[in-house]
């Protein structure tokens, strides 16, 4: 009976619908998925450093990406985006990717670098140096691992040839199931940013007396941050450490140079300088304006420069020179200084020089005060990190927690007793001595809130070229609170023959597109095809269905 009114069903179909209905809506209702699903996702991500430095070119050179991605486990990566953890790969894999002809690389990085183990922390941070020394001639991108990235990461996986042995079916299948993910980052290639423009950021706290003829000292530290990525680069430690200290030490001196009670007769000049991960090219500019200015500079005549660099953590203190200091010279008096108040403020915390000689051959210089000593101004620069070498001067791990506030506190109450005693010419009988206590002591406060501005944006050059940024405007009005005669001097290279050239497109929105491998389309062609062929038979055959229909739909006769 269910029968009884086909014929009727076929001529109202035949007669009332269009054939293209009848033959497509199948199909699209059969390859429609049951549920739907998010077929693309939009992430930010954070491009690779892309810089030349005195003509050598550094980082990522590209940054335009369009293609598939494939991960480690792939058995070829040749015009694919591979994508990593940054726990899972390693240098050599990293070289093995660009060698077989990736177009780009995606690494993942943990969203929480507190959780990471010391020593894992520690093997990171050496393949980020080790990053760093490559020029790369794809597009590199780092992102913070979300679980809609973990989830794109595994269902790549799954795609990827992971090198287990299968059947030819099981492959097959594999393949068939699995959905892969087309990373697009649109819009041109990265271009040079034009007109580069970065500030060093000075004032002082003249001496009683005629300035000309007292005595000057120099406290500086650089305020930009360097990481594998820019936009990554919040130097926490190196050297948002050093510029709050040289914040409290600027606070402290002040209170007592407006004291006529007790201002010394000693010139400080502060220099907070642009460009220091960039081979200190802003000391540089600074030095040259200063030293070759015909209105005279008291920096030509200064009787130390001290650089401060890295002081937020450890139980020690390094004092690295160019050259070992004269015996009863103001950098070796200084030391001695240094030495005696740690014994008093802090026995466990031993105070150490480093002798480092100059070398011209490297493409950049290890430390700051070595601008200065090659101009031949007494200079030296104190940190808690034994080597210049050390890979958390310049890495995108180093963030607010690497920073213990209160070793911070204690290394700058060292340095400014150490630093009152040369001011004051204080005898080995008054070595007892303690200037900042109480009212005038070491606010831990003041550092911690400087650290956790500092460390709170991303410091990288590249980020600060374009001009007066608000950091820099907020270290100007923070020195000019304390100091006097605080202004900022522009350093710009050479456009004929630029020292530093940066690119744009530090930070980028990355589309990844669900899609599916070309075997897909092929089994999904024959289907189709399989489809089309069957409802074309049927309809050219329409009669002989009809007439089969017909038979089962005759009415059955009466039994009397």
């Amino acid at each position: 009976m269910y029968l009884d009114g086909a014929e009727g069903v076929f001529e109202f179909l035949r007669g009332n619908l269009p054939f293209y209905v009848i033959v497509f809506v199948p199909l699209l209702i059969a390859i429609s998925p049951v549920a739907p699903v998010l077929g693309s996702h939009e992430f930010t991500v954070y491009r690779m450093q892309h810089y030349d430095l005195q003509g050598t070119v550094h980082g990522s050179r590209s940054s335009v990406v369009n293609t598939e991605a494939r991960t480690l486990h792939s058995s070829s990566y040749h015009r694919k985006v591979v994508i990593a953890r940054l726990a899972d790969l390693t240098h050599g894999q990293f070289n093995e990717v660009i060698q077989q002809g990736a177009a780009g690389v995606l690494i993942f990085l943990p969203q929480n670098f507190s959780d990471v183990a010391p020593d894992k922390l520690k093997a990171l941070m050496e393949l980020e140096h080790a990053l760093q020394e490559d020029a790369v001639p794809v597009p590199v991108y780092f992102a913070y691992e979300t679980d809609e990235l973990k989830d794109m990461y595994r269902s790549v996986q799954r795609t990827s040839d992971n090198g287990r042995t299968t059947s030819v079916a099981q492959e097959l299948w594999g393949m068939l199931k699995a959905s892969g993910f087309q990373l697009v980052i649109s819009g041109s290639q990265a271009k040079v940013i034009p007109d580069i423009q970065l500030f060093n950021i000075q004032g002082k706290l003249s001496g009683f007396g005629v300035e000309e003829q007292l005595p000057t000292g120099v406290i500086v530290a650089h305020y930009d941050s360097f990481g594998v990525s820019p936009a990554l680069s919040f130097g926490a430690d190196s050297n948002g450490s050093g510029v709050a200290a040289l914040l409290e030490l600027a606070r402290l001196f002040s209170r007592l140079y407006t004291n006529s009670r007790t201002h010394p007769h000693f010139n400080l000049v502060f220099l907070i300088s642009a460009g220091g991960k960039f081979n200190y090219h802003g000391t540089k500019k600074w030095i040259e304006d200063n030293i070759d200015s015909t209105e005279g500079s008291l920096l030509a005549d200064s009787l130390f420069t001290m650089c401060l660099d890295s002081l937020g953590s450890g139980d020690d203190l390094y004092v690295h020179v160019s050259k070992p200091p004269k015996e009863g010279s103001a950098t070796s008096r200084l030391f001695n200084e240094l030495q005696k108040v740690s014994e008093t403020v802090s026995p466990a915390t031993r105070v150490s020089m480093v002798h480092k000689k100059i070398n011209l051959a490297d493409e950049t210089l290890a430390w700051e005060h070595e601008r200065f000593s090659m101009r031949r101004l007494p200079a030296f620069t104190v940190s808690h990190l034994p080597s210049h070498r050390s890979p958390s001067r310049s890495s995108i791990f180093d963030t607010r927690d690497k920073v213990e506030k209160d070793k911070l506190a204690r290394n700058v109450k060292v340095i400014a007793e150490a630093l009152a005693r040369i001011l004051y010419n204080v005898t080995d009988s008054e070595a007892s001595l303690e200037v900042f206590r109480e009212s005038l002591g070491v606010q831990e406060d003041y550092l911690g809130a400087w650290i956790d501005t500092l460390s709170s944006q991303p410091r990288g050059a590249q980020l600060m070229a374009k001009g007066k940024t608000p950091l820099v405007t907020m270290l100007e009005q923070a020195l000019a609170r304390h100091l006097k005669e605080v202004r900022l001097s522009a350093f710009r290279p050479d456009k004929r023959d630029p020292e530093v050239v940066f690119y744009d497109t530090p930070v980028a929105v990355m589309n990844a597109y669900s899609v599916k491998p070309a075997v897909f389309d092929l089994f999904l062609a024959a289907i189709i095809g399989a489809y089309l062929g069957t409802v074309y038979l049927v309809i050219v055959n329409f009669h002989h269905v009809q007439r089969v229909v017909g038979l089962f739909s005759q009415p059955k006769a009466k039994v009397n």
